[in-house]
């Protein structure tokens, strides 16, 4: 074999082993490099995966991007007599009501509501929502992962919510309608029903947590999602990619003690996902969260370092007070030192062919 023959075998099997087989974005990744965070305004493509569900009747969910084809959001968000052409889904969205030159709007060519879904309380609050094309990817939109069957999700480990409804309960986003964040706990499904036995002001609770539910939110109240954030994300970091482990589905009322958020458990649909949308796989991803843990009460909040990377149903704002956090999130800098060695290795073998 020539020196030449080799040379191109060679810089072929280093392309493979990188991963560049097909140009496609990596989930949970996002290309606006951040490392603090907190409070509630987000940054402009800090959570590119949001996107926003707009209805012809000026009501609006949130949803997550989870394929260049394909959104997840909730059941409560869509009326299964209305058209596709009633909602419109807009991405790369941050302010809704300011100049937003990364958004764009999408048609839907379908929606596929949960067979089984009634109402919130009783589960199967998750819809499919089909672009009317693929949309192309940029460093404000882009997909989330999805975490596999099986993955563990500690209490207390800190996730994110986002969204741009309500920041208290009947207290509207003022303009220009930032896009909101906060951090909140997860908590296990047998204490959260322990939880919502508590005494609450708006009384005893009248729905239990079943298996496809997850939630998310502090004891005493005060951080939660809220009117406005359904079908939104609920998202934990792992090493250096961002998983969708929960989708606003309903509370009781908006950050009450004793009252956490209850979302839907992603994993218990996994194979309904894929069913569907077989692409999808290639984005379920095996995780394991080892942190940052916070407390579930919302006035002593404590954080662990995130190891280094290995290389009221709720139309759902989020709402919360000021906490700024320190912690590491997972950036763009390793993709772009790698982008840049690729374009070398490229620019290399199209010399050689």
């Amino acid at each position: 074999m020539s020196a030449l023959s080799l040379l191109r075998a060679a810089l072929l099997l280093s392309l493979g082993f990188l991963g560049v087989s097909e140009a496609v974005a990596q989930c949970g990744t996002r290309q606006v490099s951040t490392r603090i965070m907190g409070g509630q305004d987000s940054q402009q493509g800090m959570w590119p995966w949001q996107v926003n569900i707009r209805s012809n009747d000026f009501s609006f969910c949130g949803g997550s991007l989870i394929t260049s084809k394909w959104v997840i959001s909730a059941s409560h968000c869509f009326n299964r007599t209305n058209p596709p052409s009633f909602y419109t889904v807009y991405l790369g969205s941050y302010q809704l009501t300011g100049a937003n030159g990364n958004e764009i709007p999408m048609a839907i060519q379908r929606f596929i509501v949960h067979p089984n879904y009634t109402s919130p309380e009783y589960g199967h609050d998750i819809t499919l929502v089909e672009l009317s094309s693929d949309v192309n990817f940029t460093n404000y939109i882009q997909p989330v992962c999805l975490p596999s069957a099986g993955v563990n999700f500690p209490t207390g480990l800190q996730c994110w919510v986002t969204g741009w409804g309500n920041i208290a309960s009947n207290v509207s986003l003022r303009d220009p309608n930032t896009l909101q964040q906060v951090a909140v706990p997860l908590i296990g499904n047998q204490q959260c029903n322990s939880i919502l036995q508590a005494p609450s002001p708006l009384g005893p609770s009248s729905f239990a947590i079943l298996n496809d539910m997850l939630c998310a939110g502090y004891i005493d109240g005060g951080k939660d999602s809220c009117q406005g954030d359904s079908g939104g994300p609920l998202v934990c970091a792992a090493a250096n990619q961002w998983y969708l482990v929960g989708v606003v589905s309903f509370g009781d009322g908006c950050g009450q003690p004793n009252r956490p958020g209850v979302y839907v458990r992603v994993t218990a649909y996994l194979d309904w996902i894929e069913s569907y949308i077989p692409e999808a796989s290639a984005n379920v991803l095996n995780a394991s969260f080892t942190g940052p843990f916070i407390s579930l009460y919302n006035n002593n909040i404590t954080t662990t370092a995130v190891p280094a990377p290995s290389n009221t149903t709720q139309t759902s704002g989020v709402t919360g007070s000021t906490t700024t956090t320190t912690i590491f999130v997972p950036d763009a800098s390793t993709t772009v030192v790698a982008s840049t060695f690729l374009c070398a290795w490229i620019t290399l073998l199209l010399a050689c062919l």
